[in-house]
């Protein structure tokens, strides 16, 4: 114990005061350290909340002014609202077809023998164009021949049984005529041979009785003679009737087969016409066509939305260089196909030189006067508003907001505008389809 006590006591260190204790080495780790205060956490809650402020902000603004669209302006275009004179007229691209076209079909079936022109030939009306072959309908028209031939002379057999019928009455007649005569004379020399008692009584009773039975037949048989006279021109009649339709059956019969000899109906440019020989044509079938080869007409698709405002005799006009050539509407087929409808037109004078079938003609279609107005420039966004709004860009630049208009009449570079937009103002004419549910775009040039 003694020595772990001595031990224990601290050992004056070299050059030391005497009586002084020195620090123990180690003893200045036992101070307190201060943190030092941070500032990322205050910056943290500082940007949390302006983020959030701005988001609170964002939702404020957007539910107060509809639902928006962010969307780099060069991505859309956007036109100003300018006044001038508005064109009422459409352009309209035609395709050249004959002004005249008669169809080339097959009024019977039958296997061609014979071609005798080519497509693209000019013939004349009359020309031979092609010979088919029908056995069948060959048979039947001979046939048919033989029955209305037999049945001609049944009635010309009926028409001379009447004939004789006729001529007996007549015959009749007049052998009852003869013996009235013969027993009036014989009746009157009797009555004066009866008072010299020549003759007996009962030869002028049989005398008298005879001259009376012929009487009575006469009469009978002017009766009889009336009536068959009747009935003989009413039957005549009818037979007349029946024969004449069988002549005309029969020269039916005769044109049918005649028409395996296929003619063109008119003179014209054959077309279309791809026949050979051993080829086997239904009964109706389309052989080809004749064209007018010298006068055409122009055939042009137009959009629905003009249905209303077509009408015939429109003019229209075709420019060739410095030569302006007058057309009007001919036809209007009201059938609308994939969003379009067909019209013909025709030159009202003369038509151009040089032109052909199947060649295209860019036209000008008049559908009004010229009037002063309010314009935009004609965009794709009609199709997706249909002229009932737009986006229009406000005087900041920053943003395109949906406003209700009234658009009426339109052509290939403007659109009319009857209310909704001042001259100045932009809006955009680019199509709508990626915002069209939306009430406002925000333009930026990102």
């Amino acid at each position: 114990m003694e020595q772990k006590q001595k031990t224990s006591k601290p050992i004056p260190m070299h050059g030391g005061t005497a009586g002084t204790d020195r620090p123990v080495s180690g003893a200045g780790m036992d101070r307190r350290v201060e943190k030092k205060r941070s500032f990322l956490k205050p910056a943290a809650i500082a940007i949390g909340v302006l983020v959030l402020a701005g988001f609170v902000w964002t939702l404020i603004d957007d539910a107060s002014g509809g639902r928006s669209f962010k969307i780099n302006e060069s991505r859309i275009v956007i036109s100003q609202v300018v006044s001038g004179t508005f064109e009422d007229f459409i352009p309209i691209r035609g395709r050249v077809t004959p002004l005249n076209t008669v169809f080339l079909d097959a009024i019977e079936g039958g296997r061609i023998d014979e071609v005798l022109v080519e497509d693209g030939t000019l013939l004349e009306a009359g020309a031979l164009i092609a010979v088919l072959s029908n056995t069948g309908l060959q048979l039947d028209v001979t046939r048919n021949e033989a029955l209305v031939t037999e049945q001609l002379n049944n009635m010309r057999t009926i028409e001379l049984q009447l004939e004789q019928n006729r001529l007996s009455h007549k015959r009749n007649l007049i052998d009852i005529e003869y013996q009235i005569v013969r027993l009036t004379r014989q009746a009157t020399r009797e009555r004066e041979l009866i008072t010299s008692e020549a003759i007996s009584q009962a030869q002028l009773d049989a005398t008298e009785d005879e001259l009376q039975y012929f009487v009575n037949r006469r009469e009978v048989t002017l009766e009889s003679q009336a009536t068959d006279a009747r009935l003989q021109e009413t039957q005549l009649a009818s037979l007349k009737t029946a024969g004449d339709q069988l002549e005309l059956n029969l020269s039916y019969s005769r044109k049918n087969l005649d028409s395996l000899n296929v003619r063109a109906p008119v003179a014209g440019k054959l077309s279309g016409f791809n026949a050979e020989v051993g080829q086997s044509i239904t009964r109706g079938g389309r052989l080809g066509q004749i064209d007018d080869p010298d006068r055409y007409k122009l055939s042009a698709n137009i959009d629905e939305f003009y249905l209303g405002r077509v009408d015939l005799e429109q003019q229209a006009t075709f420019e060739r260089g410095s030569e302006t050539y007058a057309m009007k509407i001919s036809k209007i087929y009201p059938q609308v196909t994939n969003g379009q409808f067909e019209v013909d037109l025709v030159f009202t004078e003369e038509q151009p030189d040089g032109i052909r079938r199947g060649q295209t003609l860019q036209t000008k279609l008049t559908l009004g006067d010229a009037t002063e107005a309010v314009l935009i420039p004609n965009g794709a966004f009609y199709q997706d508003t249909g002229g009932n709004w737009v986006f229009v860009v406000t005087d900041d630049g920053a943003q395109a907001v949906k406003r209700t208009v009234r658009l009426g009449r339109r052509n290939s570079r403007f659109i009319e505008v009857i209310e909704g937009l001042e001259v100045g103002e932009r809006v955009v004419t680019s199509p709508y389809s990626s915002f069209v549910e939306m009430d406002r775009l925000k333009l930026s040039g990102e």
